[in-house]
């Protein structure tokens, strides 16, 4: 297993270390370094009725915390991450609400302005490295460019710096790395590469999606890993989008459960894993794979699929696939309220939400139920931080 690597000479400083380290203005509890407030995504196109595929998704970021974006396929988890990026086609989509970064809407920059504020103060790590590196530039080079623009470096010294920064993301021998190109990189390199191009001007918003999709168990823990040390040593504030429950239990703070454009369900990650209340978190839940079930025991998988529903006018959008359906979830659109008036921070959006003891019967909630979400979640805690505690929870 590859180890992450940090220069650490005089001559070649931490290029991680920038504004949301520790002890800067950036430190956690200073308030949301990112809002976003009542977005809203819609397609249009010619010949089809245009729909809504955000539609009203709230949430805070702050320095040093990790939030995740859960959902499957469909649900609006990218989607989201694009606008807020400002990287969706403008002619063919419309995009309203507020992405107020440190008190600046984002959406209402001009394109040369958000060009400027992309990969300085936030960035991106895309889903496929393969299709998001250019597969005839070096890598070295694709790296360096990022330094040219917005720190003004010359080639030369971008791609010394370049290769600082592969070293620094555990990518060995990053001197030759840096002339090669993205076909001659593993899949754990490719991921690690972007990384590296997504920190490379120290932004202290940093979206993941899906950064670990296609990548075999013990390169998800090494990717994961420096993830988690990015937020915890440095203060960056992440945004984690995934379909993958395991990654949700052992890197996110906060988790916003995403169904067909909207938040469903949102709690704090323990709070979510033993007390989940709408029923699409508890047909997630019921459908992974869990290192304590008997053997023979059947999944239990959510029938249908988002696109089924999709666009839907009136109700609740998830009522054609769910166990717990009455007619009020046809009739009238739930709102986002609090699950429990002592429980403010927990909030759900379900007209017949799945009682505690039920979810407990099944053995999907309880006390250490984040280190038994699933497969992923043990192998991948052990793998990158050592053992779960297994009476309460992933350490």
């Amino acid at each position: 297993m590859t180890t992450v690597t940090r220069t650490s000479s005089a001559a070649t400083p931490d290029l991680f270390a920038g504004p949301g380290a520790p002890g800067s203005s950036g430190s956690r509890g200073a308030g949301p370094l990112l809002s976003v407030q009542d977005l809203h995504v819609q397609f249009r196109r010619r010949g089809v009725e245009p729909f809504d595929a955000v539609d009203g998704v709230s949430f805070d970021v702050a320095p040093g915390q990790t939030v995740g974006l859960v959902g499957e396929s469909g649900c609006g988890k990218s989607v989201t991450s694009l606008a807020i990026m400002r990287l969706l086609a403008g002619r063919t989509t419309r995009v309203t609400g507020r992405v107020d970064f440190e008190g600046t809407d984002l959406l209402s920059l001009s394109r040369g302005e958000m060009r400027d504020r992309r990969g300085r103060d936030l960035a991106m790590i895309f889903q496929d490295p393969l299709s998001s590196l250019n597969p005839v530039v070096p890598l070295g080079v694709q790296v360096g460019e990022v330094l040219q623009r917005h720190r003004g470096m010359r080639r030369s010294a971008a791609l010394r710096e370049a290769a600082d920064l592969l070293d620094q993301v555990g990518i060995p021998d990053p001197g030759r790395r840096i002339k090669e190109y993205a076909h001659q990189l593993s899949g754990g390199m490719r991921q690690r590469a972007l990384i590296a191009m997504a920190l490379a001007c120290r932004p202290r918003l940093l979206i993941a999606d899906e950064p670990t999709t296609a990548l075999d168990v013990t390169i998800q823990a090494q990717i994961l890993s420096l993830l988690r040390s990015l937020v915890s040593d440095h203060g960056t504030a992440l945004i984690m989008i995934t379909h993958d429950l395991g990654v949700v239990a052992g890197l996110c703070d906060e988790v916003n459960v995403l169904y067909a454009g909207r938040v469903v369900e949102r709690a704090e990650r323990h709070e979510l894993f033993e007390r989940p209340a709408h029923p699409y978190t508890h047909g997630l839940l019921a459908s992974i794979p869990r290192l304590d079930a008997a053997a023979g025991e059947r999944l239990t998988p959510i029938r249908g699929s988002v696109s089924d529903n999709i666009p839907w006018t009136h109700g609740c959008a998830f009522a054609p696939r769910c166990e717990r359906e009455i007619d009020t979830c046809r009739q009238r659109t739930p709102e986002l309220v609090p699950h429990d008036e002592r429980r403010g921070d927990h909030l759900l959006r379900c007209h017949n939400s799945v009682p505690l003891d039920q979810v407990v019967a099944e053995g999907l909630a309880g006390p250490g139920h984040v280190a038994r979400a699933g497969h992923e979640a043990a192998v991948l805690d052990r793998a990158a931080t050592g053992p779960a505690d297994t009476a309460g929870g992933t350490r």
